[in-house]
């Protein structure tokens, strides 16, 4: 399995790629979303993406649209993990397309319940 954790902050993709890996994830990593866009066209395509919301240059929000508007992605889901704790902004990211949503803080069992509830299971 493959994962992409988009994030503009190191300190969040390291905490992020360290639960993925230790349930069998490969990983990548972007700061931004237009960074994520070049990534998804060089790489294999991901079985996850891992999206903040606030980013430089694309953030999320545009960079989940950006990815269901292009029909070879309809199989990466997309987990959008952001500070973006508004019922608005959760139904906002669900209708663009995103699989699950996840408010920080967060915890490792926050994320394997959520990775559970769209299909991954620890290996």
């Amino acid at each position: 399995m493959h994962a992409l954790v988009i994030d503009d902050s190191s300190a969040m993709k390291r905490i992020l790629s360290r639960i993925l890996k230790g349930i069998g994830f490969e990983i990548s990593e972007a700061s931004d979303g237009q960074e994520a866009l070049a990534c998804l066209e060089q790489l294999r395509k991901p079985d996850l993406v891992r999206v903040d919301w606030n980013m430089p240059k694309m953030n999320g929000f545009e960079f989940v649209r950006s990815v269901r508007s292009n029909p070879a992605y309809d199989n990466v889901r997309l987990m959008m993990v952001t500070t973006e704790i508004t019922m608005g902004q959760v139904s906002k990211a669900l209708e663009a397309g995103a699989n699950e949503y996840v408010m920080k803080p967060f915890t490792k069992d926050v994320i394997l319940e959520k990775l559970k509830l769209i299909g991954f299971h620890e290996s």
